[in-house]
C-alpha cells in the first residue's frame, strides 16, 4: 500500500494551512492587502458608479424639462389625441444623443407616443401631476432610465403656458425604486410626459471602470507580496536567531548570547533569551561541580574504606571459625555472627558504590570474548550456589550458541536479576534465553505477587526502597541501577513488566553485531 505525503493539516474551509511562519505571515499581509483593496475598489466604485448615473439623470431630467417646457405653450387649451402624439413625436426629435423615446397621458389615461416600457409604479407616482419622478429598471436590451414629468402652465392660463416654470429638478432616492425630483408645477395641466432612455453607455462607463479596478487590484496584489517577504524576514530574523542560539546552547555551548537590536518585543523577547541563558549557564556550572563533587565524595569513601574492611573482613572470617566451632560462649557467638555479617554485607555496598563510580566517571570498559551461552548461565548459578529446578529452571537454546560479550558484567547482571526474583518473588525463577541473527535476549522470571505499578517506573533508581518505612535492605540498592548500567555498556537495555498471570519479569536485550569499537 502507498500512503500519500503529508502536506499539512486542512483548514474548515478545506484549503491546507501553511506551514512556517513565513508563509503565514506572507499569506495574512496579501489576504489583508487585497481585503483593503477590494473594499477602496467596492467603495470608490459605488460613488463613482452612483456619480455616473445621478449626473446622467439630473441631464436627462433637465433636457428634458427645457424640451417640455419649450414646446408645451404651443399646445391648445383642450388639445386632441393628434396634438399629444405631435408633441411627443416633437420631443423625440429634440432627444438629439440621447436618443430617448416619449409618450404623453392625460389625466392618467392610455400613452400616446413611443414610449411603450413605462411601468405602473411610475404612472401612480405622477397621478397628482405636481412633481416629476424618475426609475431605473433592468431591461431586455439593458438599463433604461424612465422620467414621468408633469406638463404645467406657469401664467394660469389653458393656452399660454409656455412662460412659466414647469418645476426644478431636485435630487434623486436611490439607484432603483422612485425618487421625486421636482417641486410642484404652478398650474397643472392633467398632462404627464414621459421619456424612456437607455443606460447601455454609462453601463459601458461602469464596466470600464470595474475592469480598471481589477486591473488595478492584480498588481497591487502582486507588489504586495514584495513588502510582505520584506516584512517576514524582518519578524523572523530574530526568530531564527533565537531557534540557532536554542540548538547551540542543546548542544552544549551554554555561553551562546544574542545581540538585543531595537526596542520591539522581539528585542524584549531576546534580552529575555540571554537572561535565561545566563542563569542556565550558572545552574549547569553549579551542578556539575556539585555532581563532580558527589562523585569524587564517593569514589574516595569507598577507596578509603576498602582497607579497613578488608582487615576486618579477615579478623571476622577467623571469629566466624570459632563461633561455629564451639569454643566462644553462646552470646559472644551470636554477637560475633551478626558483626560478620554486617561486615560482609558493607564490603558488597563499598563495592557496588566503587562500581556505580566508575560508571558515573565514565571509566568502566568492557572485555568482550566469545562465549559460549550455556556456560555464562550456569556459572553464575554455580557460583551463587542455586540449584535446578528448585530454585532456578533454564531454558536455553540447542545448540549452546556462542555470544560476544564482557562475561563477567553478564555474570553480574544475571546474578542480580535472578537474586532478586528469588528474593522478592517466589522459586522457582525461569531464566529463558532467545539468540536471534540480531540480538541474545534472556528473560528472568519469577512466580510472586509482581512489581506493584508505582514502583515499576522506579525499579532500576538508585537507593529507592518501594517500601518507605523500610529503612534497611538485604542488599545496597544498587543492584538493578548497576545491571542497567553494565546492558547500557554492551549497547543493549533493560526492562522491567509484569507477567499476564502473575510474577515479575526482567527483559534483558544484547545486540549480537556489538563491536569493541563500538564502546564510546
Amino acid at each position: 500500500m502507498r500512503l500519500a505525503p503529508r502536506r499539512g493539516p486542512r483548514s474548515p474551509g478545506g484549503l491546507r494551512t501553511p506551514r512556517g511562519l513565513r508563509p503565514r505571515l506572507v499569506v495574512a499581509f496579501v489576504l489583508v492587502a487585497a481585503f483593503s483593496a477590494l473594499i477602496t475598489a467596492a467603495l470608490t466604485f459605488r460613488q463613482a458608479r452612483d456619480a455616473i448615473l445621478d449626473r446622467t439623470q439630473n441631464s436627462a431630467v433637465h433636457d428634458l424639462r427645457l424640451q417640455v417646457d419649450s414646446l408645451a405653450p404651443n399646445l391648445p387649451a383642450d388639445p386632441t389625441d393628434t396634438d399629444l402624439r405631435t408633441f411627443a413625436r416633437q420631443l423625440d426629435r429634440a432627444s438629439g444623443s440621447r436618443g430617448w423615446h416619449t409618450a404623453v397621458s392625460r389625466d392618467g389615461g392610455p400613452l400616446i407616443g413611443t414610449a411603450a416600457d413605462v411601468s405602473g409604479a411610475l404612472r401612480d407616482a405622477t397621478k397628482s401631476g405636481d412633481a416629476t419622478f424618475y426609475e431605473r429598471v433592468e431591461h431586455a436590451d439593458g438599463p433604461r432610465l424612465l422620467i414621468g414629468m408633469p406638463v404645467g402652465y406657469g401664467d394660469g392660463s389653458t393656452r399660454d403656458a409656455g412662460k412659466g416654470d414647469a418645476g426644478k429638478v431636485g435630487e434623486g432616492k436611490g439607484d432603483s425604486g422612485k425618487g421625486d425630483i421636482g417641486k410642484e408645477a404652478e398650474k397643472p395641466s392633467g398632462l404627464v410626459a414621459y421619456a424612456v432612455l437607455s443606460l447601455d453607455g454609462e453601463r459601458a462607463d461602469i464596466s470600464a471602470l470595474i475592469t480598471a479596478a481589477w486591473a488595478g487590484a492584480v498588481p497591487a496584489l502582486a507588489l504586495a507580496v514584495v513588502p510582505a517577504l520584506f516584512a517576514a524576514r524582518r519578524v523572523l530574523r530574530p526568530v531564527r536567531q533565537l531557534r540557532t542560539a536554542a540548538e547551540k546552547i542543546t548542544s552544549g555551548a551554554r555561553d551562546t548570547r544574542l545581540d538585543v537590536v531595537g526596542k520591539d518585543e522581539l528585542a524584549a523577547l531576546t534580552g529575555t533569551f540571554n537572561t535565561m541563558a545566563a542563569a542556565l549557564e550558572r545552574d549547569d556550572a553549579e551542578l556539575r561541580r556539585m555532581e563532580a563533587n558527589a562523585r569524587r565524595f564517593a569514589a574516595d569513601v569507598s577507596h578509603e574504606l576498602r582497607t579497613p574492611l578488608a582487615a576486618m573482613a579477615a579478623v571476622t572470617d577467623a571469629l566466624d571459625e570459632d563461633a561455629h566451632s564451639g569454643t566462644l560462649p553462646p552470646d559472644t557467638a551470636d554477637a560475633v555472627l551478626l558483626i560478620s555479617d554486617e561486615t560482609r554485607k558493607l564490603t558488597g555496598m563499598v563495592e557496588d558504590l566503587m562500581e556505580i563510580s566508575r560508571f558515573d566517571a565514565g571509566a568502566a570498559v568492557l572485555h568482550l570474548d566469545d562465549m559460549s551461552l550455556r556456560t555464562v548461565v550456569q556459572k553464575t548459578l554455580h557460583l551463587r550456589g542455586w540449584r535446578e529446578p528448585d530454585e532456578v529452571v533454564t531454558e536455553l537454546p540447542e545448540g549452546d550458541p556462542r555470544i560476544r560479550v564482557d562475561a563477567r558484567r553478564i555474570d553480574v547482571v544475571l546474578a542480580n536479576l535472578i537474586g532478586n526474583a528469588l528474593r522478592h518473588g517466589a522459586a522457582p525463577v525461569t531464566v529463558r534465553a532467545t539468540v536471534t541473527s540480531e540480538a541474545l535476549v534472556i528473560d528472568v522470571a519469577d512466580n510472586g505477587p509482581g512489581i506493584p505499578d508505582d514502583v515499576l517506573p522506579h525499579v532500576f533508581d538508585r537507593f529507592y526502597k518501594a517500601d518507605a518505612a523500610r529503612v534497611r535492605s538485604e542488599g545496597s540498592g544498587l543492584g538493578l541501577a548497576i545491571a542497567r548500567e553494565n546492558v547500557r555498556l554492551h549497547h543493549g537495555t533493560l526492562v522491567a513488566a509484569n507477567l499476564p498471570g502473575g510474577g515479575a519479569v526482567f527483559t534483558l536485550t544484547v545486540p549480537r553485531t556489538f563491536r569493541q569499537e563500538d564502546q564510546s
